[in-house]
């Protein structure tokens, strides 16, 4: 087996993120200066591209065209801290500006619309850090004007078609949340939709409809699973537009100009799209003759009439294309990363398996292309959030280690989204326990069907995936020979109780879900590894940004304190200029190479250049 190069993995890809200027003139994408991202601009259809944002640390790493099809929009922090700022580029002069230039304050875009292409709104906590309240920003002269205050504990901000906030999400007692609404910006807020707390995380807002009388709605109430709605705000009736029996709606698609809904996606063992305005039928017909890949539609021109297509493939790099609606046909554009096109990469395999209480766990295997014959090495990677999935497609950890010659098992435990919310709402208060025993019964589910050495497993991720990493340390060591924690919590007290600022309108939430640090201390203590050290009998990798805001330093620091007293094995990696999870390209080739060599010194895999 060739190895890849973690480079070609884990460095910066070759292009990404394409997109369109509104009058399709332009084309963009990120692609390295030096060694940073940043947002390159050229003539449609030619090859005259340049870079024209000049970020020369941390890199761009999400951006947008202004409706004027002159300037570029992104945000950027310092160091991980995650207070955003908003800054403008002029792709004609190449000049940066920064649009929202205060200190320890974090910008989010909340809404910008091509009938009004030199307003934006932005929500802000420069007043007070814990609660956004609305601006509007004029990007001609720079002036931020403030909209609306945080009238309670808000954590969306809502928009019509004619640019008025009139519409917010806010939390409520119970971990629940409730949409406001008003008539317009000098009106009373009213309440127009309650989520409980079993239905608020399967449940949330989409945006109004074009004549502002109602709203889409992702909404779990009386349903299983998440259907897509439009709500009446008028008499509060509703309208179920698209649902599935199992899977939540996993995203829907609206007409920015009609607010019209197109398309839902379900994220079943592969996206999986439901058209519903025949007018987009062919469209999605046509596009996905392009590839076999699950596609998505990532930009569009004012004039709707060219689309920009990504396609995830499981054993290939990101493809892009450019689709003209009038004719019907695609043209590429790029890879994401060309070189993997022909490393060898392996399929994922979706496969689902009991847990012991009978409930279905769904997951995804992927294994060396020269597997040897009997079970092999198994890393059992465990996504982050905990309210989050994996999905299928290309995933870089995944083929980084079936390269090396592990089978990666990837397991959307109980607590995991786009199930339905029984099965989300079964990971309440499960943090460290039946959450814990699903990723035991994958491992003993992969070794009774002869894919993992028993011997040889190791537990491995980041955030959650962190915390359950030394979970598998500490509570069931038995099962593991290693574990890898990446800014993964050690005390679920100490982790609640840090929470940035801007983080506590969602407390009640994590109350209801994972436990009160005062009410419930015992209980978390319970489930918190670093309370449980010396069972730890196994090795372990600990990776922590400096800079974290969710996930502090301490977390890690107070857990190798520990295992340094105790005398247990360790390694621990530090990085200074970074926060939740490593966006500089040195740093995430610095993890992955110690990661590697971690893993190949107690599985027995391969090292890049060596073999283990």
């Amino acid at each position: 087996m060739t190895l890849i190069p973690r480079e070609v993995l884990f460095g910066n890809p070759s292009r990404v993120a394409p997109k369109i200027s509104p009058d399709g003139v332009h084309t963009s994408y990120l692609a390295p200066v030096d060694g940073v991202l940043n947002v390159w601009v050229g003539t449609t259809g030619a090859d005259d591209h340049r870079p024209v944002t000049d970020d020369r640390d941390r890199g761009v790493r999400a951006y947008l065209w202004g409706w004027d099809n002159r300037t570029i929009l992104y945000v950027q922090d310092e160091g991980g801290d995650e207070n955003w700022r908003l800054y403008a580029t002029d792709i004609e002069t190449q000049t940066t500006r920064t649009l929202t230039p205060f200190d320890g304050v974090q910008a989010r875009l909340v809404a910008y619309r091509k009938q009004f292409p030199d307003d934006v709104i932005v929500a802000l906590n420069k007043d007070d850090l814990a609660h956004h309240d609305v601006y509007h920003l004029d990007l001609r002269t720079g002036e931020l004007t403030l909209r609306a205050k945080n009238p309670g504990d808000v954590v969306q901000w809502i928009v019509d078609a004619d640019l008025r906030i009139r519409g917010a999400t806010a939390a409520k007692p119970g971990g629940g949340f409730e949409v406001l609404v008003r008539e317009d910006e000098d009106s009373e807020w009213r309440s127009a939709v309650t989520w409980s707390g079993e239905d608020g995380l399967s449940s949330h807002a989409v945006g109004f409809t074009l004549d502002g009388r109602g709203m889409y709605i992702i909404d779990s109430r009386d349903h299983q699973a998440a259907v897509l709605a439009r709500l009446s705000l008028t008499d509060g009736s509703l309208d179920v537009l698209a649902e599935d029996p199992g899977y939540d709606v996993a995203g829907a698609i609206i007409h920015p100009d009609t607010r019209v809904a197109q398309a839902v996606a379900f994220q079943r063992a592969r996206t999986e799209w439901q058209v519903l305005d025949e007018a987009v039928a062919g469209d999605f017909e046509a596009a996905m003759s392009l590839e076999s890949g699950d596609f998505h539609l990532i930009d569009r021109t004012a004039a709707d009439d060219v689309w920009l297509l990504a396609f995830q493939q499981d054993a290939g790099p990101v493809s892009y294309y450019s689709f003209d609606r009038t004719s019907g046909g695609g043209t590429f554009l790029f890879h994401h990363r060309p070189e993997l096109s022909d490393a060898g990469l392996v399929p994922m395999e979706p496969v689902e398996l009991p847990a012991r209480d009978g409930l279905t766990i769904h997951g995804y295997l992927t294994r060396p292309s020269d597997e040897a014959a009997g079970p092999l090495p198994m890393v059992l990677n465990v996504h982050g959030g905990p309210w989050h999935r994996d999905v299928w497609g290309y995933n870089p950890e995944a083929q980084w280690l079936a390269n090396r010659g592990y089978a990666c098992l990837q397991v959307n435990y109980r607590g995991s989204t786009g199930y339905g919310k029984a099965f989300l709402n079964a990971g309440d208060r499960e943090w460290g326990g039946r959450m814990h025993d699903d990723l035991v019964d994958a491992v003993q589910w992969a070794v009774e069907e002869g894919i993992a050495d028993p011997e040889r497993v190791a537990i491995y991720g980041g955030s959650y995936g962190g915390y359950a990493a030394l979970v598998g340390a500490t509570f069931t060591p038995e099962v593991f020979c290693c574990a890898v924690d990446i800014v993964g919590p050690s005390n679920l007290i100490t982790f609640i109780e840090s929470v940035p600022a801007y983080w506590e309108v969602l407390l009640e939430m994590m109350y209801r879900r994972i436990g009160h640090p005062e009410r419930d201390a015992d209980f978390l203590r319970e489930r918190s590894p670093l309370f449980k050290v010396d069972r730890i009998a196994i090795p372990v990798l600990i990776a922590q940004g400096a800079n974290d805001p969710r996930v502090k330093q301490a977390e890690s620091e107070q857990i190798v304190a520990a295992m340094k007293e105790k005398g247990i094995d360790y390694e621990y990696l530090l990085f200074a200029h970074e926060g939740h999870g490593f966006a500089k390209p040195e740093n995430r080739l610095k993890f992955y190479a110690a990661a590697e060599e971690f893993l190949a010194r107690y599985l027995g895999g391969k090292v890049e250049g060596v073999d283990g």
